[in-house]
């Protein structure tokens, strides 16, 4: 491959990982053809986009990133896919689906909401993992929870006045 060449999908890569918010760098080898068209086509369905590179093209692309990936770098042996994402956990439940039928893909690292994930066991973590608007209307409904227990109990204690008011009224 020429110097030229590797320039191109360097800047590529590098392009993909500072417009995407959230990327996983997975082990897709020992599938067949068939099981990486599936696969290809689920990342499809979940608006994840799967692209195969080179550990030290990738790893270019890194430091040439703006994300502070360094981390990421010892998962850079082998064969190495990634998967670009907008929501962080959806690659994650993905991979965990598609490998309960097939051993891989393996999960070598993620970056997720700005942190750093490495090895296969921190895949529960990232199934778990929350997006930054699941967690804002988490916090708005913890927010409105007591307002709406307040407004409730008004209402019920306004109901009850009127309905002690009406007895009185009655019994005159």
């Amino acid at each position: 491959m020429k110097s030229t060449e590797k320039k191109v999908i360097i800047g590529n890569l590098k392009d993909q990982i500072d417009s995407y918010s959230h990327f996983y760098l997975t082990d897709i080898s020992g599938l067949n053809a068939a099981d990486t068209s599936d696969l290809r086509r689920l990342c499809f369905k979940e608006n994840i986009k799967l692209v195969v590179a080179k550990n030290t093209l990738l790893r270019k692309a890194l430091e040439n990133s703006t994300k502070d990936a360094e981390e990421l770098y010892i998962a850079l042996k082998g064969n190495t896919s990634v998967m670009f994402t907008e929501t962080g956990n959806s690659p994650a439940k993905l991979i965990k689906d598609f490998s309960k039928k097939r051993k891989r893909p393996l999960l070598k690292a993620a970056f997720v909401e700005e942190s750093i994930y490495v090895g296969e066991n921190q895949l529960d973590a990232l199934v778990a993992v929350k997006s930054k608007n699941e967690l804002i209307a988490d916090v708005v409904a913890l927010l409105q929870s007591p307002m709406k227990t307040v407004v409730s109990q008004l209402q019920s204690g306004g109901n009850i006045i009127h309905g002690v008011l009406e007895t009185l009224r009655e019994r005159e």
